[in-house]
């Protein structure tokens, strides 16, 4: 499955230019590992950092202008870093499988003379065979919706300078769309549409347990939602066909939170879809409306994990709120042994400030943003701080180190 090795983003928000891992122009730095953990004190961007993954795919899912529109960010100027004229920038840096070569992406995004936004560039590109130096050789390059596409799988694979003749110009019609979007759908652009898929594929996790205490209607869904309002259906869905891996999933939650003993669908006389548990003490169940947050999200986290087709790239936004901190060790492990780098498994990016969780991370999977004097953020990888590094080799756990100011700038 495809892996995210690194990731830029210039002047959105407090994130004036923030980089993780490795980029195509700095090489210098180790990849992002396939559990990537970003930790920082409230203010410092991390909540930035997330929605800047979910910018980059609503970009994908509606166009740049509604994106930038969602209630959440407030229009293009609300989203630029305060003081700046540039635009918006972000860079991808990821391998489509272990030992391919790796692809980059960047998307530029600024305002037009009526003040709305648009694509301003857009590039995807990959270094021939042999190439060690120098730009990646483009898939696509846009500016302002005016450029030129290669199709083929093969087409960069052309000998010297000279370029391969399966390119083809192109003109997009509406410059608040993604190329991707509209070329990724082409039979001829096999690479775009890897890329389109890889991109429309990631999952962000904006889930809240009172949408899991809804009630939907009846029928199987094979994949949770971002808000987690259709967990009874996807409950059904394993219930049918993934009956060991919901076996599975019951009982670990059973091992982390006493009492619970199943967990099942009733479907009401209307059709919709009740969610059961089970403690054993009772004769009668209790439901989803009665079931504590920490309970539906542990649930909803054990089945997005055990999803027997997993989405690529998971983000999940402070996933101790709500949680019992003796459950953030079993948590954080949970996540590790999904994200695993291999065929098939997802990569998983979390933001959190909970020392708890952060115990029982290693330094190289954890990123500290900090908020400088200037009000820009800043990020460093914490197996790069040397005497952090030597602590934990002492035994030192991660979480307590962090509470005790040693991730802190000196």
């Amino acid at each position: 499955m495809a892996l995210i090795e690194g990731f830029r983003v210039q002047n959105y928000r407090a994130l004036r230019d923030v980089t993780l891992g490795k980029l195509s122009t700095q090489q210098g730095g180790e990849p992002l590992t396939p559990f990537t953990v970003v930790i920082g004190k409230n203010g410092s961007g991390k909540s930035t950092l997330f929605d800047a993954f979910g910018f980059v795919a609503d970009c994908l899912s509606t166009d740049v202008e509604t994106a930038c529109d969602a209630k959440q960010r407030g229009g293009f100027e609300r989203m630029r870093s305060l003081g700046v004229t540039d635009p918006i920038h972000f860079e991808i840096y990821y391998r489509e499988a272990k030992g391919e070569r790796p692809i980059t992406y960047e998307l530029v995004i600024d305002i037009d003379n009526s003040g709305r936004p648009y694509v301003q560039s857009e590039f995807l590109g990959q270094r021939r065979k042999g190439q060690r130096f120098g730009r990646p050789y483009p898939f696509l390059r846009l500016t302002r919706g005016i450029g030129t596409a290669w199709a083929g799988d093969a087409a960069i694979e052309g000998e010297g300078d000279e370029e391969p003749n399966t390119k083809m110009a192109v003109e997009l019609t509406d410059l608040r769309q993604l190329g991707i979007a509209t070329l990724g759908t082409l039979k001829e652009h096999p690479r775009i549409k890897r890329f389109r898929d890889f991109l429309k594929g990631w999952f962000l996790s904006y889930f809240h347990p009172d949408a899991a205490r809804s009630m939907p209607s009846a029928g199987a869904q094979r994949h949770l939602n971002s808000h987690g309002d259709n967990i009874g259906n996807v409950v059904q869905y394993m219930e049918r066909e993934h009956k060991e891996r919901f076996q599975s999933i019951l009982d670990r939650i059973a091992s982390k939170i006493p009492g619970i003993r199943s967990i099942k669908t009733d479907v009401t006389l209307d059709k919709r879809v009740l969610l059961q548990f089970n403690d054993g003490a009772f004769d009668d169940p209790f439901y989803a409306g009665q079931m504590s947050d920490g309970t539906l999200k542990i649930f909803a986290y054990l089945l997005l994990m055990e999803d027997p087709d997993p989405p690529p790239f998971i983000c999940i936004e402070e996933p101790e709120n709500g949680l019992y901190h003796r459950l953030l060790d079993s948590l954080a492990h949970e996540l590790r042994r999904h994200a695993t780098g291999r065929k098939n498994a997802p990569q998983i990016f979390v933001t959190t400030h909970q020392p708890y969780f952060v115990d029982a991370l290693s330094a190289d999977e954890v990123w500290i943003l900090e908020k400088g004097s200037d009000g820009y953020s800043t990020v460093r990888r914490v197996s790069d701080m040397e005497i952090v590094k030597n602590l934990v080799a002492e035994g030192l756990p991660l979480g307590g180190l962090w509470y005790s100011d040693y991730l802190d700038a000196r």
